[in-house]
């Protein structure tokens, strides 16, 4: 297990037991490091507060990426409980379902502007807000899919979001490199939660991945958090900018 001990991380994306940014902070927990985990709004606080103080030590705290006022308060409150982050974790995604569904061709403007406000700019905001508390350097992971590269049908909209949002890891990772701030990008495969299921034919999706990837089978959630913690620890110290499959080999494939 890789030591995070000593070392302070915020995490954005939790929304019940199955988010993939619960997996990750379960395992920053169980590498050492103190956690803050964001919610987004009063509709989710009594599920996630439950779930985020279950992990002895962790504090809760709501922030609404898509509102700048938020997340400027949310470090400030960061600065006086902390005083420095070593990482942050970005697991924040959505477009209206209505996008997810149909052709890609019928995308919306606005669906196409909600979908990159919140998957992709809040990444930028929340890493810009980060950088006075990273002093000592740190690691900023966000969450990718292989719809970025290659058309996943009824992906859609947030296919060319995650294209983005990888481009935009790039740009942070030459940003921030001197700062000592590393920026990456984990490409999971497909994972049952609950942003999953609000894209058609998903259960159709891990069926393929089961049958073609070469270790006949898609990821766990734990394996992500594990992933996770590698990229914030000191063994990824030379990492930054890059993608990383946790797809059971599936993106090497042709056919």
């Amino acid at each position: 297990m890789m030591n995070l001990e000593g070392r302070n991380a915020v995490v954005f994306g939790v929304a019940n037991k199955r988010s993939i940014a619960w997996s990750i902070a379960q395992g920053l927990h169980h590498a050492g490091a103190k956690l803050a985990i964001t919610y987004q709004n009063e509709r989710l606080e009594q599920e996630a507060k439950d779930l985020i103080l279950s992990l002895p030590g962790a504090e809760a705290f709501m922030c609404d990426v898509s509102k700048d006022e938020e997340i400027d308060r949310l470090f400030g409150q960061l600065k006086q409980r902390y005083g420095k982050l070593h990482a942050l974790v970005h697991s924040v995604a959505f477009a209206p379902a209505e996008e997810l569904k149909g052709e890609f061709v019928n995308t919306t403007r606005e669906g196409f502007r909600v979908a990159h406000d919140i998957s992709v700019y809040s990444l930028i905001a929340v890493s810009r807000a980060a950088v006075p508390l990273m002093e000592d350097g740190g690691s900023i992971l966000t969450m990718t899919y292989y719809g970025a590269e290659k058309v996943v049908p009824h992906y859609n909209v947030m296919g060319v979001a995650k294209a983005s949002l990888e481009a935009s890891t790039r740009y942070l990772a030459y940003d921030l490199g001197p700062k000592k701030i590393r920026v990456n990008c984990i490409s999971a495969g497909p994972v049952q939660t609950l942003a999953a299921r609000g894209i058609s034919g998903f259960s159709q999706m891990l069926k393929h991945y089961q049958e073609r990837a070469p270790l006949k089978r898609s990821c766990e959630p734990s394996e992500l958090g594990a992933t996770g913690v590698f990229l914030a620890s000191d063994a990824a110290a030379a990492i930054t900018g890059q993608v990383i499959y946790a797809d059971g080999g599936y993106q090497i494939m042709g056919m």
